[in-house]
């Protein structure tokens, strides 16, 4: 994967150049963003930039050995770590054994998810780890000599899904490497990585993507409109991977608008058996769905507060949401909107911790309905 082939990013990219030709490449270093605004693309690509027999001043030559290697996720001297559900055993549980898989789901998209990768080795309720065995396999592998390149290369993707035995046992390894040995982590959020693992790491933020290279995106690699995907982009929150879902799934995006309206609609009335029927059937859907259901509700909160400030020009909506924002909206001012999405916020906390889902959501429900009928003064 060259440079050239990943979304915006220019400033990263640079940054990234510039730390192999002034040869100051550290031998940790934390890609710190959202999946979708390309961190893993670019640390994939950071690896062959810097492992390029004939690299430029602006990216690799995609020709030289390495580089056909790395972009088919070839490459010996390349190792990947990333989230595996349970397989049986401990030992089997291990990124070897389903890097064929892997491979083949980052092939077809580099921007892809943590969910996206679960639901594609069909895990189930099964939740994706960095488990201890994993890290008594890092070492045995980098302990190895190289193969042919100046570089070995460890890339753990979703470093945080490390649990907290196999991130103290690479401590050491990642504090003293052996030589010429670097470890890229791919991370989204570092409150979930232990600070000893931070405190060792050169920290690379990736921001998220401009609208208009999300759009030029689209347009290239999506072969939709310029309109359709000026909208989409729009409605991204700078990241690529939810853009393309929503090209490909139009279905989601009009289930989630409908859910939200069912979910403001019945907090209002306060009728008791339609919160129960809702919150019941909100809490059937899987975990992930349910946690992205609630981050598109504070989407739509903090757009319908901005068309109740009459700033409609800058509010992100399709014309579904627009539709119904023109009426909603009024029930979304600066008096209610902050405790609104405090409450979203906390439900989301709650899901992720494996909190009764019913419960959560008609908790969730019923101090929506309090603060949806708060006046606006």
């Amino acid at each position: 994967m060259r440079f050239a082939d990943i979304i915006g990013q220019d400033d990263v990219k640079r940054h990234l150049i510039g730390t192999v030709k002034e040869n100051r490449i550290s031998h940790a270093q934390m890609f710190l963003g959202r999946e979708g605004f390309g961190s893993l693309p670019l640390a994939i690509a950071y690896a062959q930039y810097i492992n390029c027999q004939h690299r430029t001043d602006s990216d690799s030559c995609g020709e030289c050995p390495s580089c056909r290697q790395i972009s088919q996720l070839a490459f010996p001297d390349l190792h990947f770590v990333f989230p595996v559900p349970t397989a049986g055993s401990e030992d089997k549980s291990v990124s070897d054994n389903f890097f064929e898989k892997w491979s083949e789901f980052i092939m077809q998209n580099p921007y892809g998810n943590y969910q996206q990768w679960l639901d594609f080795v069909g895990a189930g309720n099964s939740q994706g780890l960095i488990r201890v065995k994993e890290s008594s396999e890092i070492i045995r592998k980098l302990s190895m000599k190289s193969f042919s390149a100046e570089y070995k290369i460890m890339i753990i993707w979703l470093a945080e899904k490390m649990n907290a035995e196999t991130a103290n046992k690479l401590l050491k390894l990642i504090e003293e490497p052996y030589p010429k040995t670097l470890f890229l982590l791919v991370a989204e959020n570092a409150e979930n990585i232990l600070p000893t693992i931070i405190s060792r790491t050169q920290l690379v933020r990736v921001p998220r993507i401009a609208d208009s290279d999300i759009q030029a995106g689209l347009q290239q690699r999506a072969g939709i409109s310029a309109n359709a995907a000026e909208k989409i982009a729009g409605i991204s929150e700078g990241d690529f991977g939810r853009a393309l879902d929503y090209c490909g799934h139009a279905a989601d995006l009009a289930q989630n608008l409908e859910l939200f309206m069912k979910l403001m609609r019945t907090s209002y009335s306060f009728k008791a058996p339609e919160m129960v029927a809702l919150a019941e059937e909100l809490g059937a859907l899987g975990r992930e769905k349910q946690k992205a259901f609630l981050a598109y509700c504070e989407r739509m909160v903090r757009e319908n507060l901005i068309v109740n400030q009459h700033l409609d020009k800058m509010a992100h909506l399709t014309d579904d949401e627009s539709g119904f924002a023109s009426k909603f909206s009024r029930f979304i001012h600066p008096q209610n909107s902050m405790l609104i999405a405090e409450t979203l916020d906390k439900a989301i906390y709650h899901i992720s911790r494996n909190a009764g889902a019913k419960i959560v959501f008609m908790d969730t429900i019923i101090t929506l309905a309090r603060c949806l009928r708060m006046p606006n003064e």
